[in-house]
């Protein structure tokens, strides 16, 4: 293949590689219309849209929060106050295993700290983090309402019960 031809044929590849996230971005703008119109005016819409733009994103980045705010018609304070109440909300982009340590009283007294310091230990997440990869987020939360069978470690929303530190290599080795 002379020289030439092999120059342009990469220069396409790159042309399209940098036009992917643009792309992306405006089908994701799209879809978050189509989300905001479907809600307009229903009583109630805003956390179900919000719910819906992070399952869309993966989070709750600010654009998309005032995209929300202006096109529900909702004051920002409030869409806001809304996002940082609700701990199942995140304005930080999540790991594809979004790790979550009950620290209630039930699980607190049978040793979920020592659950966090071991997922931290495993996988060099922080809480509030994620990892380089973006394999695992860490997150603590205050109650999963699993109190009879703590402590509880939340997977994906799957919920893994009366937890100890020795078994968390078997539930991370299973994140693949």
């Amino acid at each position: 293949m002379p020289a030439a031809k092999k120059r342009r044929k990469r220069a396409a590849k790159g042309r399209s590689r940098r036009s992917a996230p643009a792309a992306s971005e405006k089908k994701l703008a799209r879809a978050l219309e189509k989300i905001i119109e479907e809600h307009l005016g229903v009583s109630g819409a805003l956390i179900p849209v919000l719910h819906k733009a992070q399952r869309l994103y993966g989070y709750l980045p600010e654009g998309v929060i005032r995209r929300v705010s202006s096109g529900l018609r909702v004051p920002l304070s409030e869409v806001w106050g809304v996002v940082t109440f609700y701990s199942f909300f995140s304005t930080t982009p999540l790991g594809r295993y979004q790790v979550r340590v009950c620290k209630g009283t039930a699980c607190f007294v049978k040793g979920a700290q020592r659950l966090v310091d071991e997922i931290v230990r495993r996988t060099g997440v922080e809480v509030g983090g994620v990892t380089d990869d973006g394999k695992f987020s860490l997150e603590v939360c205050r109650c999963l309402g699993c109190c009879s069978i703590a402590p509880v470690v939340s997977f994906n929303g799957r919920i893994y019960q009366k937890v100890a530190p020795k078994t968390l290599g078997a539930i991370l080795d299973g994140c693949t």
